[in-house]
């Protein structure tokens, strides 16, 4: 994992600063952005603090662009990923602040999520629905919704599991892996995790995501677990 003072994680972070603040900061009387940019061209540079044009947050953008490809952002895929043997389960999430999973415990608040029932007692579907049936509107749902506006790709696909990657919308390269699993047994439950591959935080990124999957799901008949 990058440490918060490389380079590497500095170009990170600047890319979410563009992408997350460029509202919050933006005058749109002036057509200007007072924003104090973390500069990734060396290490003794000093932040900005003069006001900047959009032509320049543009042109900046497209230099973390090019940083994006030579560092390649996308990072490895963690060889950790898939159902779990010895306690079958998702992986546990590393202890930075950019991944959720349903495998936490309940009591850590920074990345517990709870499971999703797909038939829900008491909800909105008139009947139940079989688990390749819930499968099929989970995927349709994945393939339907872009959160944040980035791009979903399936990449491996079972019966009972199901591995995305999002990448993200300015760069590309920005990867983060999404996994959905049908635990055995009777309950119509499904287990997720959502994490970033590189970084130390994601601005709420992840919990976003499933938040936005989850109330796409609830318009087909699903629902939280912590809300049954």
């Amino acid at each position: 994992m990058a440490s918060l003072s490389s380079p590497f994680t500095r170009c990170y972070c600047c890319y979410y600063y563009y992408y997350y603040n460029y509202n919050k900061f933006y005058d749109r009387s002036t057509s200007t952005l007072p924003l104090h940019i973390l500069s990734h061209h060396n290490n003794h540079d000093k932040p900005s603090h003069h006001q900047i044009t959009r032509r320049e947050i543009v042109l900046r953008s497209s230099e973390i662009a090019v940083l994006g490809a030579v560092f390649k952002f996308s990072g490895k895929k963690p060889d950790y990923l898939g159902v779990q043997k010895n306690t079958p389960s998702l992986s546990l999430c590393p202890a930075t602040n950019n991944c959720i999973s349903t495998s936490e415990n309940s009591s850590d608040l920074i990345h517990y999520a709870p499971p999703w029932n797909y038939n829900p007692e008491g909800g909105r579907r008139k009947k139940t629905v079989s688990r390749e049936d819930a499968m099929e509107e989970l995927l349709q749902v994945i393939k339907s919704t872009k959160p944040d506006k980035y791009t979903p790709r399936i990449v491996e696909k079972k019966d009972d599991y199901v591995h995305v990657e999002y990448e993200s919308p300015i760069l590309g390269q920005i990867v983060d892996d999404v996994e959905f699993w049908f635990p055995p047994g009777n309950k119509p439950i499904v287990e997720y995790r959502s994490a970033s591959r590189l970084g130390n935080f994601d601005f709420d990124v992840n919990r976003k995501r499933i938040k936005a999957l989850r109330l796409e799901l609830e318009n087909k008949g699903w629902a939280s677990e912590d809300s049954i």
